[in-house]
């Protein structure tokens, strides 16, 4: 098993969203590493961390799972929707996405502050300067730390 960070602007998709939906498609990437986690190393049962960006105050809110494999991401052909990109052939997709199953809201916010205040987690790819990934892989050690500072 592996796990994940994935972030998401909470005006635009939100954890409560997930909860409403229960599996849900994770669409709309654009970046060709984290279409390579889709395709390559993402696998049903891997666990992520859904975290709240570009907000007041960014952070881990919830957990979900990988429902899916990677498949293509039909917003790519669809020249109605925010991520068409015309590049994007149905026959040789270039992007893709994959189901995530909502498993539950943490019981605090983890802020991106308290995050950084961590010792132990100095070297989270999260935290590292330039790294601007929607989805990133985590250990399982800074998986459970963090699980740990829920009940702080």
């Amino acid at each position: 098993m592996q796990y994940w960070l994935m972030k998401s602007e909470p005006d635009t998709y939100s954890i409560d969203d997930l909860r409403d939906f229960q599996t849900d498609h994770w669409d709309g990437i654009r970046n060709y590493q984290v279409r390579n986690f889709f395709r390559d190393e993402m696998k049903v049962g891997d666990k992520a961390f859904f975290y709240h960006s570009n907000c007041k105050e960014p952070g881990i809110v919830g957990l979900m799972e990988i429902a899916s494999t990677a498949y293509p991401d039909h917003t790519a052909f669809d020249k109605t929707e925010k991520y068409f990109d015309p590049k994007s052939d149905p026959d040789n997709p270039r992007w893709l996405m994959l189901d995530v199953k909502y498993n539950r809201h943490l019981k605090r916010k983890i802020t991106l502050t308290e995050l950084r205040g961590e010792k132990f987690l100095e070297s989270m790819k999260l935290l590292q300067k330039g790294n601007r990934l929607s989805v990133l892989p985590i250990t399982r050690e800074e998986w459970d730390h963090i699980l740990g500072m829920e009940k702080t």
